[in-house]
């Protein structure tokens, strides 16, 4: 039980990790190259939840996914508000006049958040050796030959 605990704390600092580098990437991709990757912020929090966790939890994917979500959200209207309004309010009001692609996207991220961020990495398991036990792919002994 503690092992859990520990690997879904781990996890959350990860994605709060992996989000906030995603965001920053986002807006350097956006403003200073003219790219638009509005998916990234999404996948890092994935990302982030699985280098640091030490079991595998779907759980965990749809909550990833669900911060993934509300990240994209949040990015688009902090670096593409409305020219109408630019509060936040008016912005959730109006997601259905976004285009297409920016919806697209921002599902898209969500979902590389689920299936990312739902696994977990076995290079923190020599730290936590209780996570040993709960990997998705535990380490193989040698068959005999």
């Amino acid at each position: 039980m503690r092992g859990r605990l520990v690997s879904n704390g781990l996890g959350l600092v990860g994605a709060v990790i992996g989000g906030t580098v995603g965001f920053f990437i986002f807006r350097w991709l956006l403003v200073s190259q003219g790219l638009y990757g509005l998916m990234i912020p999404g996948a890092l929090v994935g990302l982030g939840c699985n280098r640091l966790s030490l079991h595998r939890s779907n759980l965990r994917g749809i909550a990833c996914a669900v911060g993934a979500l509300g990240l994209g959200i949040f990015s688009e209207w902090k670096l593409r508000p409305f020219r109408t309004d630019d509060g936040f309010s008016y912005f959730l009001g109006h997601m259905t006049d976004l285009k297409t692609i920016t919806v697209i996207m921002i599902g898209l991220g969500a979902c590389f958040a689920y299936w990312i961020g739902k696994d977990s990495s076995s290079w923190l398991t020599r730290f936590f050796p209780e996570g040993k036990g709960s990997q998705v792919n535990p380490p193989s002994s040698p068959s005999p030959q």
